[in-house]
């Protein structure tokens, strides 16, 4: 029987676990004690000692290198054990009826040979009535280890246990794992033993009656200041549990993610630890295998390296999540876990794990979370950032099943929101167009037919919830954003907007709020012309400051004649204010016959100067169309008016602007060319109006968006 060292170290990859060895040793430590235990039903205490030597590396001393060693009063490492040792997946221990002991693959102690590249085993043990010591003396360069390897002589009843050390710390270990922090730091005897009160918490805690009094003492000497540092962890050391929570999640198919109709348990631990009592390192929240961590979670729920590292409201927080499936998945350097898929369906197709990270979390997320987050944390707060910033509300996060953690940014609750959103319009559009497909093999006159349209019918009304609610919160928060952009351009708010400059540009600014500069609908198809009324925001072409000559009416025929635009030159140069150089601001035309004319007037110029520019606009675009534009809708919007020069317009019942209605003539004849309506309207009232419209919207998504 022969343990392959180079082809184990091959197949088996170095953990990244700093504190790995340490662990196999003491946990190998703990269960030779429960061997001997079962075997010879006595009280006998659990005790343990980890000598660790930090000394330099070379003559210079600028590099350390260490020795550790561990001694048990364990079984000893008789003939089942030694080809147990022996053996690279043993199933030893799986056959051993004995209490705190798990199912392994003996892949551990490979570990020590890829950190060391010495190891040296002295064990005594039982052999019948008779008492003998086994030793495996430490060799460089051991490429395989043989029964023969070992020497066997007489042993003491004193000694009964195992000291295994492990020398010479490999250089390309060294590089990989202890580059950023000091081997001295790293193995302090109170370094060592706070890491292993959390490592093996939870074991120890399910072990205390077994153990009895158990110490695990530490000792760490540094040869070159002649240091001796000395701690111990007891029995007394353990903490009580605090909370702990059984967990079920549902098992699914793994290529359909179909319900399979049983579940998987899970149980939760959770101890909360008093800082003045215990100097803990930092908060752990850790997935475990067999009673120990295994994968660091806690970054999942306290974001920051200070809530990391730090107690929270004066105790630190530990968290263990046990499972059936960690035990199975766990790797053979027990720093993560192997065929646990993210979600199911995982489009794997050789996965067969029928419980996914995303289950887990979902179920152990809220839990943590309430045990985790400071007092003082307010998940209201983030509830409403998430509506305000991104449009997500509270509705739409519990249809999704979105829950808000201690950490969450409102970003990430809104992605993983809407992220579900687009999972669901997926999954609901292949299923529609399969029953689609289905529909078209069918025959019309079988009941099969009928069914299948009514299945189609109803998973369409369903998807269009999820087109819906998606899209339109994408939509309110936009519109959101436009309407307060326009009213602090408006109310001259803008950083931009400031009062040193000589050359204020107020008007463009709000003019581009509505539709950019010198653009057109095909430059830029969107826009925010609903600011006015909604059914313009659908009309066929937009024009802003563009020669009108060349818009085209469909096939190619220009809508307006060649002279137009030198028309209009005509009427600016009439026109002597500041603005005196400019088309309309924007001009919007439909193929039903109809346009809109919008003119902005810059702070401080007066609007009923102007309100003759509407109709004389109004009758150029209806004379130079041949037709076929009949029917003008006509805004002046600015923030100066004086009421007394608004002879036969019309206040409205609200806010201070008017309205009126024109016939638009031919002056050669008494032809009727077509209809202007109208309006001057102040900034604030356009502001209020666009406001009062996006609140629909905003009550369908129950949010209020409007954060003045």
């Amino acid at each position: 029987m022969t343990l392959d060292i180079r082809g184990s170290l091959k197949n088996t990859k170095l953990s990244s676990n700093k504190y790995i060895v340490l662990e196999e040793l003491i946990s190998n430590s703990i269960e030779a004690f429960l061997i001997r235990k079962h075997q010879e039903k006595s009280a006998l205490d659990c005790n343990i000692k980890i000598r660790i030597d930090i000394f330099p590396a070379d003559l210079l001393g600028d590099q350390l290198d260490l020795s550790i060693s561990c001694t048990d009063n364990g079984c000893g490492l008789g003939e089942d054990q030694t080809k147990a040792f022996l053996t690279k997946d043993t199933s030893y221990k799986d056959d051993l009826a004995v209490a705190g002991i798990g199912k392994c693959r003996g892949a551990g102690r490979i570990q020590f040979f890829h950190h060391f590249s010495l190891v040296g085993i002295a064990s005594t043990y039982r052999s019948g009535t008779a008492l003998l010591k086994r030793v495996l003396a430490p060799h460089e360069g051991r490429k395989i280890i043989d029964f023969v390897d070992f020497t066997t002589e007489k042993g003491d009843e004193s000694e009964i246990g195992t000291t295994i050390t492990l020398a010479n710390l490999k250089p390309s270990v060294r590089n990989a794992i202890y580059a950023e922090e000091s081997l001295a730091e790293i193995f302090s005897a109170e370094s060592v033993k706070r890491y292993m009160l959390m490592a093996l918490l939870q074991r120890l805690v399910s072990l205390k009656p077994i153990l009895g009094d158990f110490e695990i003492s530490f000792e760490t000497k540094y040869a070159k200041t002649e240091k001796l540092e000395t701690t111990t962890l007891k029995k007394s050391d353990l903490p009580v549990v605090s909370t702990t929570r059984d967990i079920a999640i549902e098992e699914r198919d793994p290529k359909s993610g179909h319900e399979l109709g049983r579940q998987q348990f899970f149980k939760l631990s959770h101890y909360k630890l008093d800082a003045a009592v215990y100097d803990l390192p930092k908060n752990a929240i850790s997935l475990c295998a067999k009673s120990s961590p295994v994968q660091d979670v806690t970054s999942r729920y306290l974001r920051t390296r200070t809530e990391q590292n730090n107690a929270i409201s004066g105790f630190h927080h530990l968290v263990l999540i046990e499972g059936d499936v960690f035990d199975r998945r766990v790797n053979e350097q027990r720093d993560g876990f192997d065929g646990i898929p993210a979600e199911i369906p995982s489009g794997d197709m050789f996965s067969d794990e029928t419980v996914s990270y995303q289950a887990i979390y979902e179920k152990i997320d809220p839990i943590i979370d309430e045990l985790v987050a400071p007092a003082d944390w307010n998940k209201d707060v983030i509830l409403k950032d998430v509506a305000e910033t991104f449009g997500v509300s509270a509705a739409m996060l519990a249809d999704t099943e979105t829950r808000v953690r201690y950490g969450d940014s409102a970003k990430s609750v809104a992605e993983r929101a809407l992220k579900k959103y687009q999972d669901r319009i997926i999954s609901e559009t292949a299923e529609i167009l399969s029953l689609k497909q289905e529909i078209v093999n069918s025959e019309p006159d079988s009941e099969e037919f009928r069914r299948k349209i009514n299945e189609l019918s109803w998973k369409y009304t369903a998807a269009l919830k999820n087109f819906d609610m998606a899209h339109l919160s994408q939509l309110v928060v936009r519109r959101a954003a436009i309407v307060e952009i326009l009213s602090l351009a408006c109310a001259q708010k803008l950083l931009i907007q400031k009062p040193s400059d000589n050359r204020r540009k107020d008007e463009r600014l709000i003019h581009s709020v509505f539709f950019p500069m010198r653009k057109d609908s095909l430059d830029v198809p969107e826009h925010d012309i609903w600011l006015l009324s909604e059914e313009y925001q659908y009309y066929d072409y937009i024009s802003s400051d563009k020669p009108l000559s060349q818009i085209e009416w469909s096939n190619g025929v220009k809508l307006f004649e060649g002279n137009i635009d030198k028309d209009f030159d005509e009427i600016l140069k009439r026109r002597i204010d500041e603005n005196g150089a400019k088309r309309p601001d924007i001009a919007v035309f439909s193929k039903e016959g109809s346009a809109i004319i919008i003119e902005f007037k810059a702070p401080g110029v007066h609007m009923d100067d102007h309100v003759n520019d509407l109709y004389e606009y109004a009758h150029l675009l209806a004379a130079k169309s041949n037709g076929r534009l009949r029917k003008f809708y006509g805004y002046l919007i600015g923030d100066s008016l004086n009421p007394l020069r608004m002879g036969g317009w019309t206040r409205f019942p609200t806010g201070k602007g008017f309205f009126n209605t024109y016939e638009v003539r031919d002056p050669e004849t008494p032809r009727v060319l077509g209809e202007l309506y109208a309006e001057t309207l102040f900034f604030e009232d356009v502001v209020e109006r666009a406001r009062k419209r996006i609140a629909v919207y905003q009550q369908k998504l129950q949010i209020d968006l409007t954060k003045r």
